[in-house]
């Protein structure tokens, strides 16, 4: 695993999104999270609904079903789950900017809810939810085992989770890992940066089931290239951009390099993107079987 000297604190992943708040939503959108491409042809909106849609189809997702959506960004994700397929939907961001964008967009509607809280500390009741779904939050948290023994805890009995994750290659060298994964890591406040088989680990630890897996980053890498080409048009065109990338005081502009370090990362294979399948076994141990204090 890519664990940095000098780790991302959840105060520092908040102050990313919310600096940066404008700007991912008028490059990327309200999904805040990579498409995925079947066919190559789909347009960004189609791409990052299908990633939704395919979360949902592996997470068995039913009418009513409580489902908890960690790392909901601006609550595309929950919204969607909702309209679409009738869940009940708890969303969780620790962006103040996220969060208030997110509630203004149900405002007067009970479903989807939202909560601004981290996922490590939340207050659910032990066995709270059918289904947990989290795109690419994992890669902000600290404290890795704990986001699935959080998992283990608020999950019911038979429950499934589908966690979307940023992966290192186990196999990137000493020049990729140090001018690509590490400064991303760095630059996206990410405290770290877990393999496949780290995560395999993590979750069989917590006591859940690892029920499939799957590696995409060919289908999702486009995310990049239109990012890429965006932004660089909006440098070329928005005086707001240019005082961004050049004002000292916002200490997350660095992150217009990230994007095209992201870019080379995914074409050099350094750096890949995981779909895992995960359930809590019908006879797993009590929520407070497992000792929390014990780590990977």
């Amino acid at each position: 695993m890519i664990i940095l000297s000098i780790p991302a604190e959840t105060e520092g992943v908040a102050k990313h999104y919310n600096e940066l708040d404008e700007f991912y939503r008028e490059v990327w959108g309200e999904h805040v999270h990579h498409g995925f491409w079947h066919t190559g042809r789909e347009t960004p909106k189609e791409a990052v609904e299908q990633l939704v849609h395919t979360v949902a189809q592996r997470a068995g997702i039913v009418a009513c079903a409580q489902v908890c959506d960690v790392g909901c960004g601006y609550g595309g994700t929950s919204r969607l789950l909702a309209s679409e397929y009738q869940a009940k939907i708890t969303g969780l961001t620790v962006s103040e900017a996220q969060f208030e964008f997110a509630c203004k967009q149900t405002a007067g509607k009970d479903n989807p809810q939202f909560l601004l809280c981290p996922w490590e500390q939340n207050e659910f009741d032990p066995e709270s939810f059918d289904t947990i779904v989290s795109i690419e939050c994992i890669s902000h948290i600290p404290d890795k085992p704990e986001f699935f023994r959080q998992i283990h805890r608020v999950l019911r009995l038979g429950g499934k989770a589908v966690v979307i994750a940023w992966l290192a290659n186990p196999s990137a060298g000493k020049f990729s890992t140090r001018h690509l994964l590490q400064p991303i890591c760095l630059e996206g406040r990410l405290p770290g940066m877990a393999t496949a088989d780290e995560y395999h680990a993590m979750i069989f630890k917590a006591g859940l089931a690892l029920d499939g897996y799957e590696e995409i980053s060919r289908q999702v890498r486009k995310t990049w290239w239109i990012c890429a080409r965006r932004l660089t048009w909006k440098l070329m065109t928005q005086l707001k951009y240019i005082k961004a990338l050049f004002d000292r005081d916002r200490s997350n502009r660095v992150f217009a390099l990230t994007l095209f370090r992201i870019l080379i990362a995914y074409h050099t294979g350094a750096m890949q993107y995981g779909v895992f399948n995960i359930s809590k076994p019908l006879n797993a141990s009590p929520v407070n079987g497992y000792n929390p204090s014990d780590t990977i």
